[in-house]
């Protein structure tokens, strides 16, 4: 019996995002089982992500029943941490049963070898965003920031994501990104002739392309905008676009 593709999708941004485009990764999540046995999610799935001790957030709730969902179903589920949604635990690899992954890896992916990773903070530039990366992914700050009380956390997240702008500034930043990342993907494939594919998300732009015969980059996209997502097989590599959508 063949083996079924590996999916691979990223930037859902659920909980800054339209109820529209909330529904439609969910959906996707529901028919994951019927498309797959083993799911790449490249990172930023959540807005935002932070494990307490003894809560979970309320508008995880949706995404959260699907994933346990997907265990349930024997679907093999890997999360890159995205900056978005870095901050994994014992929730979402022991009572979710998903391998967390804090990028970037040297991984199979769909047959291949693939290198994996969310995106932020490797193309170069932007040392501002990468020295706070260090600090805010550090032990103390996971630990003074569990201090504060969800609702507050919650509050104080909001106020510095920009997720659901969709105005000329914010499309030139996903531009720029995509651009750099795409670069970035051909340096570490010229840097590893083991390598058969990079993917990461991040840009918030689909991208598939043939750097050298045989070796791709692949960007899924997000679920803000474009609705896409990765397939890929030993045969093929593809990029889909998710079509179940609420009045699609």
């Amino acid at each position: 019996m063949p083996r079924s593709p590996t999916l691979v999708a990223s930037d859902a941004h659920l909980g800054a995002t339209s109820a529209e485009a909330a529904a439609a990764f969910l959906a996707f999540l529901e028919a994951v089982p019927d498309l797959t046995d083993d799911l790449v999610l490249a990172g930023d799935v959540f807005d935002f992500w932070f494990e307490y001790g003894s809560v979970v957030r309320r508008d995880a709730f949706p995404a959260l029943r699907r994933l346990a969902g997907l265990r349930d179903a024997g679907v093999r589920v890997r999360l890159v941490g995205g900056n978005h949604d870095a901050w994994g635990g014992s929730f979402l690899a022991g009572d979710l049963g998903i391998e967390l992954i804090d990028g970037p890896v040297v991984t199979e992916v769909g047959g291949r070898r693939s290198y994996l990773a969310h995106g932020d903070g490797l193309a170069g530039g932007d040392l501002g965003y990468r020295f706070l990366k260090g600090v805010t992914r550090s032990r103390p700050a996971r630990a003074l920031f569990r201090w504060l009380h969800p609702d507050l956390a919650d509050r104080l997240v909001r106020a510095v994501s920009r997720t659901p702008a969709d105005d000329a500034a914010a499309r030139t930043r996903d531009e720029n990104r995509a651009r750099l990342l795409s670069g970035h993907a051909r340096t570490v494939l010229e840097a590893d002739p083991t390598l058969e594919l990079v993917i990461f998300g991040h840009a918030h732009r689909p991208e598939l392309t043939e750097a050298a015969p045989g070796r791709h980059y692949l960007n899924p996209g997000d679920w803000i905008r474009h609705f896409t997502y990765g397939e890929v097989s030993p045969e093929e590599i593809a990029l889909r676009r998710w079509d179940a959508r609420p009045g699609a």
